[in-house]
C-alpha cells in the first residue's frame, strides 16, 4: 500500500491547472499548495499552533542535510520522529539535501558513490550517498521523502548536465532500493536535466519507469531568466504522470506560484516569505511593502487591508516598522505570519479559480494589480 496518493478533483478548462487532494498518513493536503519551509525542524519564529491556526498550513518542509548535522537523525528517531520532535501533527516533507550540498560549491566533490563535503558548521569531512540519505530520511519519518539528486548550477554545459542527469537517475534507483518504510513514507523522484529539453524528457522517462508515488521538478529557479524558467516548467510538467503529485521545488514568489499552478503543478515550497520578513518586507495583494521605509513611519493602516491574518487584524504598518527598526523579534514574527498566510491564501484563491475554470483570467488581473508583467 502506498503512503501517498493523489486524487484529482477538477481540471481547469482554460489551462492544464489541477485541483486535487494529496492523501498522506498525517492528513489530506488541498492542492495546488504552498508549503512553508522549516529547515531546522521549525518554520523560523513560528509555533506549530500559529502555522495551523493563523497560516492554515497543511504541510511543511524540513531539511535532511541540516538535521543530519544538528541534532542528528538518530536523536530525532529516538524522539519518535520529526512529527513528535517538533510537535507537528500534519504532513511533513523532507528534501534530500541534494540542493544544500550543491550550494556548497568548492566544498564538495561528487562521485558515482555519493558526495564528499565539508560541514558548513565546523569543516568536518562528511559523506552522503543515496543509501545514507534514505537512512536519514527514514529516521526523520516525514510523510514525503525526496530522492538524492544532483542539482546542476546555471548555466552548465550539455555534457556536464547529461552526466549529472544520468547519475541522478541511477541514484534514484538506489534510493528506492534502500527505502525501508514504503507503507508510511512516500519517496518522490526528482526530474533533472538543466535547461535541455531532451535531457528533461529522458530524466522523466527514467524516473517514471521506477514508479515513484510522486515526482518533482528540480534544478530550475536557480538564477535563470524568467522566460527560461517558464519554458522548461511548461515543457516538463506535462511529462509527469497525471495520477500522482507534481512538485516544483524552491518556488515562492506569487507570480511563480501562479505559473506553476497554470502548468499543472500541485506543490511548491520556498524560504522566501520568512526570509523577506526578516528584512522588513511584506507581500500584499497590491504588491510588496518594504515596511522599514520612512514612508510608513506614520502609516496607521494594516499591512494589507485585504488580508485577514492575525497581523493585519491587529497591528499597523507604523508599529511593525517601529519593531523592525528596533530589531524587536515581534516584528519578524508578525511579518512572517502575514507573508506565510498571504501565500497560503493566494493558493486558496488559486484553487477556487481552477474550480471555476478561471485561473488564466485571475492570473492576468493579479499581475496587473501586483505590478508584474506576464513574461
Amino acid at each position: 500500500m502506498q503512503a501517498i496518493t493523489y486524487e484529482l478533483i477538477h481540471k481547469c478548462k482554460q489551462t492544464g491547472a489541477r485541483r486535487g487532494v494529496i492523501h498522506t498518513p498525517h492528513g489530506d493536503i488541498q492542492t495546488p499548495v504552498f508549503m512553508p519551509v522549516g529547515t531546522q525542524a521549525t518554520v523560523k519564529s513560528m509555533t506549530p499552533e500559529e502555522l495551523k491556526d493563523e497560516v492554515k498550513a497543511e504541510i511543511i518542509l524540513s531539511n535532511t542535510y541540516h538535521l543530519y548535522l544538528r541534532p542528528g537523525n538518530k536523536l530525532v528517531k529516538e524522539a519518535g520522529g520529526l512529527h513528535n520532535f517538533m510537535r507537528w501533527d500534519r504532513a511533513i516533507l523532507t528534501d534530500s539535501g541534494g540542493f544544500q550540498v550543491f550550494s556548497l560549491g568548492d566544498l564538495r566533490s561528487i562521485s558515482e558513490e555519493g558526495v564528499t563535503f565539508k560541514s558548513h558548521l565546523d569543516g568536518a569531512k562528511l559523506f552522503l550517498s543515496p543509501e545514507k540519505v534514505m537512512e536519514i530520511e527514514n529516521d526523520l519519518g516525514a510523510d514525503i521523502m525526496m530522492a538524492f539528486d544532483e542539482c546542476c548550477p546555471y548555466p552548465s554545459t550539455y555534457e556536464y548536465t547529461k552526466q549529472s542527469m544520468e547519475r541522478t537517475s541511477r541514484w534514484a534507483k538506489r534510493c528506492k532500493e534502500a527505502h525501508k518504510n514504503m507503507d508510511k513514507q512516500g519517496l518522490f523522484g526528482i526530474i533533472q536535466g538543466g535547461f535541455y529539453k531532451d535531457l528533461r524528457k529522458k530524466s522523466a522517462e527514467d524516473l517514471i519507469e521506477l514508479d515513484f508515488p510522486g515526482y518533482a521538478i528540480g534544478g530550475i529557479s536557480v538564477g535563470e531568466p524568467k522566460e527560461e524558467f517558464l519554458d522548461i516548467l511548461n515543457y516538463t510538467a506535462p511529462l509527469m504522470p497525471e495520477n500522482k503529485p507534481r512538485y516544483l521545488m524552491g518556488v515562492g514568489t506569487p507570480d511563480y506560484l501562479i505559473e506553476a499552478a497554470l502548468a499543472g503543478i500541485d506543490m511548491c515550497d520556498c524560504v522566501l516569505p520568512t526570509r523577506i520578513a526578516r528584512n522588513g518586507t511584506a507581500m500584499t495583494w497590491n504588491g510588496k511593502v518594504v515596511v522599514r521605509n520612512a514612508t510608513y513611519e506614520r502609516d496607521f493602516t494594516p499591512l494589507d487591508p485585504e488580508c485577514n491574518c492575525y497581523t493585519c487584524k491587529n497591528y499597523t504598518r507604523a508599529y511593525i516598522r517601529h519593531l523592525v527598526k528596533t530589531n524587536e523579534i515581534l516584528g519578524v514574527r508578525l511579518l512572517s505570519i502575514h507573508n506565510l498566510r498571504f501565500l497560503t491564501s493566494l493558493m486558496e484563491r488559486v484553487r477556487i479559480e481552477i474550480e471555476n475554470d478561471n485561473l488564466l483570467t485571475f492570473r492576468n488581473e493579479f499581475y496587473k494589480k501586483y505590478g508584474y508583467t506576464k513574461e
